[in-house]
This record gives structure tokens, C-alpha cells and sequence, in this order.
């Protein structure tokens, strides 16, 4: 049973992690070109290093967490576990995008940001 319960948990984890990623790289972009005052390259330059980082992150701690917690024995317990799991991948997926939300908006606001702007302006 631990097999199927493994897999599963697998399976749907990187699943949402990939759905998650997809629909922030798509509809984070807007953020990120005006974050960076429409300079697009760089926008897409960042939002692809978000996706990357985002994406190791996540199925590196999907992969990691498959060794924690008790292993079923019964249906139901393989269901608590699944849930369990499952949800602290959810709760990890929100907790990283909001972490990710705070540090642009602190970068744009910051005194690096503003001399790396005006050099690529000037370019």
C-alpha cells in the first residue's frame, strides 16, 4: 500500500507544483513588467528565474518529505497521510509565493534597483 501511497503523493504534488508555477509565470508577468517599470526583458529574464527556482524548491521538498511522517497500513491512513502531504506542499507553494510578492516589492524600492534602472535605461 505504501507504493501506491507514495506515488500518488508524488503524482499530485508535482502536478499542482507545476500548475502553480505555470499560472504564476503566466499571469506574474503583468507584476513583474510594471515592478520593473515595463522593462520587459528584464521582466521575463526574472520570471523565468523565479519559475526555475520555484520549481526546485518544491519538488526538491516533495521528494525530501516522502521519508517523514507514518507510513499507512489501512485506506483511511493513507488518506490522512496523502492529505497531510499534500497540504504542507500547498501550504509551502503559498507561504514562497507570498515570500516572492514581498522581496520584488522591496527590490524595486531599494537603492540597487534604482542604479540598475537607470543604467539599463541609459543602455
Amino acid at each position: 500500500m505504501m507504493v501506491w501511497t507514495y506515488l500518488v503523493y508524488v503524482a499530485v504534488s508535482i502536478a499542482v507544483t507545476i500548475w502553480v508555477g505555470g499560472s504564476l509565470h503566466r499571469n506574474g508577468r503583468v507584476f513583474l513588467v510594471a515592478n520593473f517599470h515595463a522593462q520587459e526583458k528584464l521582466a521575463d529574464s526574472v520570471n523565468h528565474l523565479l519559475l526555475v527556482g520555484f520549481y526546485l524548491i518544491n519538488i526538491g521538498f516533495v521528494c525530501l518529505a516522502l521519508r517523514f511522517g507514518d507510513k499507512p497500513t489501512e485506506i483511511v491512513g493513507a488518506i490522512e497521510f496523502l492529505s497531510t502531504k499534500i497540504g504542507l506542499v500547498i501550504v509551502l507553494l503559498g507561504v514562497m509565493h507570498f515570500f516572492n510578492m514581498r522581496m520584488l516589492v522591496r527590490f524595486r524600492e531599494s537603492r540597487l534597483f534604482g542604479s540598475l534602472a537607470s543604467g539599463v535605461a541609459a543602455a
